[in-house]
């Protein structure tokens, strides 16, 4: 029955939403790249049970050439599917509505500069103490911190190796931003080597 009244429940509040999330990230050649994507919010027809405790069914989610389905467990976690089908549930978002903030804080930084994305992202961001957690779009999976000059999006990939790996995204605007995440970087390389 919970299932029923869950897929029910998405239905009705998220199906036929849709909008555009505007990204930016550092191209390999020192660049940068700009694209959107569209998310459409469209249950489908699949369900699973999950073998620790409730089910979960798929959504319809961002209209691009995907390598995961779009996942929702019935105690309000997102999720999602490896390239493997092998109907794992592997969670991404604390919530559709963390998932949904999180998009609107990507789009936001979209305007941003992006540092490039190396092996030590999830190194230079720890050394970015003083940001803000953006609590609305955070959860164990995929956290934003931020200040006015600097953005970090810090995320688990959705793999079949465990321990799930962990990368992190950042962002910054003007000279300050720039300098504060560039020391960070010095200190993660020191840190590294």
């Amino acid at each position: 029955m919970d299932l029923v009244i869950r897929r029910e429940g998405f239905a009705q509040k998220y199906g036929g939403l849709r909008y555009s999330v505007r990204r930016s990230l550092a191209d390999p050649n020192g660049g940068r790249a700009e694209y959107s994507l569209e998310w459409t919010h469209e249950l489908g027809a699949r369900v699973w049970p999950d073998p620790v405790r409730g089910w979960f069914f798929d959504w319809d989610g961002p209209r691009a050439a995907h390598p995961v389905r779009c996942l929702a467990h019935t105690d309000g976690r997102l999720g999602a599917e490896s390239t493997a089908g092998d109907g794992v549930f592997q969670e991404t978002e604390a919530s559709m509505i963390h998932r949904i903030e999180s998009h609107a804080v990507m789009d936001e930084v979209s305007a941003w500069d992006p540092w490039p994305i190396s092996g030590l992202g999830p190194a230079v961001a720890r050394q970015l103490d003083d940001l803000g957690e953006v609590a609305e779009a955070s959860g164990p999976m995929l956290s934003w911190r931020m200040s006015d000059a600097v953005a970090v999006m810090e995320f688990t990939c959705v793999s079949r190796e465990f321990p799930r790996e962990r990368q992190a995204w950042i962002w910054f605007r003007g000279e300050e931003g720039h300098r504060q995440v560039s020391a960070a970087a010095v200190l993660a390389a020191r840190a590294d080597g």
